[in-house]
C-alpha cells in the first residue's frame, strides 16, 4: 500500500511480468479489501510467493474512538507503537475524513495542539490508506472526500502525500474523486510552487490565520521562514498556472486575530485573489490558553461587505477531544 499503481507496473516489469499484474493487486488490496497475497487468487501460485517474499501487508490498528453528532473520532496505533489520530465527519454532501500526514509537527503553532508535541516521524502512505480503509470499515460506508489536514504538515511530507492522493484517487484504488480531495498547508512556499506543476485537480488550502505578519509571527512560527507576502505570491502564481479555487483557512481566536480591523486587513489581502476564506470556530484545549471567538459574525459580516467569499466551519464534536492533536496527547 506504499505503492502508486505506476510503481507497482514498474515493480512488475522488472521481475519479467506483465504491467498489467498492478491493476489486480490493486483490485485486491482496495477493492475486495483483501490482506492475505496468498488469495490473490487470478494471480499464479509462484508470483504470489514472491510477493509475500517481499512485500507485507501489516495493518495499524484503531486504539479508541470517541463519537459526537454527526462526528467520530479515531486513535490509531501504530506499528512502531506510535499514535495519529483522524476524524469522519458526515455532511449533507457525504461522508469525509480528516487524515493525519505525520506523527507529531514541527511547524509549532501556537494555538494547536498537534504542534506542542514535536514530529517524531513522517507517515508512510499506506498508514494513511489505511486511516480511511479501516474507518470505512468500522462505519460499513464508503467516504467520499478526504481532507489531509489532521496531525501533520503534509507538506513536509510531500513525497509520501502526493503518493497517498494518487493511491485514493486511482480508480482500481480507493476512487475518490481528485476534486472531493484537499491537501491543507501552513505556507511551505517551494512545495506550494511544486504542488502548481503537478497534473492533479486536488484542492489546496492555506492555513493563513492572521492578515498581517506581526500577529502570524506570534502564532505561528513558520511566518519567520515564509512571510505573508511570500505565501501569497506562491498561491496567486498557484492560481494563475492551475485556475483553481483556494481556500483561505482563519481559525477564529479570542483578542488576537479577531477584530473589524483585523477582517478589514484581511479583505484587503486577499482583495481580487480566486479564494473563499473558510472561519474556523477555535475547539479550546486544556493545554493551551487561547480562547475561540465570541466576534465570529460580525468578523464574516465584515468579509462580506468587502466582497470577499466567506463560510463558517461547522463546528464539530467539541465535546469529543475536537482539537487537532488532542485525542493522541491524551494518550501520549
Amino acid at each position: 500500500m506504499d505503492l502508486s499503481i505506476s510503481d507497482l507496473e514498474n515493480y512488475f516489469i522488472s521481475i519479467g511480468e506483465k504491467k498489467f499484474k498492478a491493476i489486480q493487486v490493486f483490485e485486491w488490496l482496495y477493492i475486495h479489501k483483501e490482506r492475505d497475497i496468498t488469495n490473490f487468487t487470478n494471480l499464479k501460485k509462484e508470483l504470489r510467493d514472491k510477493l509475500n517474499e517481499n512485500f507485507n501487508l501489516d495493518f495499524i490498528s484503531i486504539k479508541r474512538k470517541e463519537e459526537g453528532h454527526l462526528v467520530k473520532k479515531y486513535l490509531f496505533e501504530l506499528k512502531d507503537n506510535n499514535y495519529v489520530e483522524a476524524v469522519l465527519m458526515e455532511h449533507d454532501y457525504g461522508l469525509s475524513v480528516c487524515v493525519s500526514s505525520q506523527v507529531g509537527c514541527n511547524m509549532g503553532c501556537k494555538f494547536c495542539e498537534s504542534g506542542r508535541l514535536k514530529k517524531v516521524r513522517n507517515l508512510e502512505t499506506h498508514e494513511m490508506v489505511q486511516q480511511i480503509i479501516l474507518i470505512e470499515e468500522d462505519i460499513g460506508k464508503k467516504i467520499q472526500s478526504v481532507v489531509i489536514m489532521g496531525i501533520g504538515e503534509p507538506f513536509d511530507n510531500y513525497d509520501n502525500v502526493i503518493n497517498f492522493i494518487k493511491v485514493i484517487n486511482h480508480a482500481k484504488g480507493l476512487s475518490i474523486g481528485a476534486r472531493h480531495i484537499t491537501v491543507s498547508t501552513c505556507g511551505l512556499v517551494p512545495k506550494i510552487n511544486e504542488f502548481s506543476n503537478l497534473d492533479l485537480q486536488v484542492n489546496l488550502a492555506l492555513s493563513l490565520h492572521a492578515p498581517n505578519d506581526e500577529i502570524r509571527n506570534r502564532i505561528m512560527p513558520v511566518n519567520k521562514a515564509y512571510n505573508i507576502g511570500e505565501v501569497m505570491k506562491a498561491i496567486k502564481a498557484y492560481i494563475s498556472k492551475t485556475n483553481r479555487r483556494v481556500t483561505i483557512e482563519y481559525v477564529m481566536l479570542n483578542m488576537v486575530n479577531d477584530s473589524v480591523d483585523n477582517a478589514k486587513e484581511l479583505a484587503n489581502l486577499l482583495r481580487g485573489m480566486n479564494v473563499y476564506v473558510n472561519l474556523i470556530p477555535y475547539n479550546e484545549t486544556n493545554n493551551l490558553d487561547f480562547k475561540k471567538s465570541e466576534r465570529i459574525k460580525e468578523f464574516k459580516d465584515t468579509l462580506l461587505n468587502c466582497g470577499i467569499n466567506v463560510t463558517v466551519r461547522r463546528e464539530f464534536g467539541g465535546n469529543i477531544s475536537a482539537a487537532c492533536g488532542q485525542l493522541r496527547s491524551k494518550e501520549v
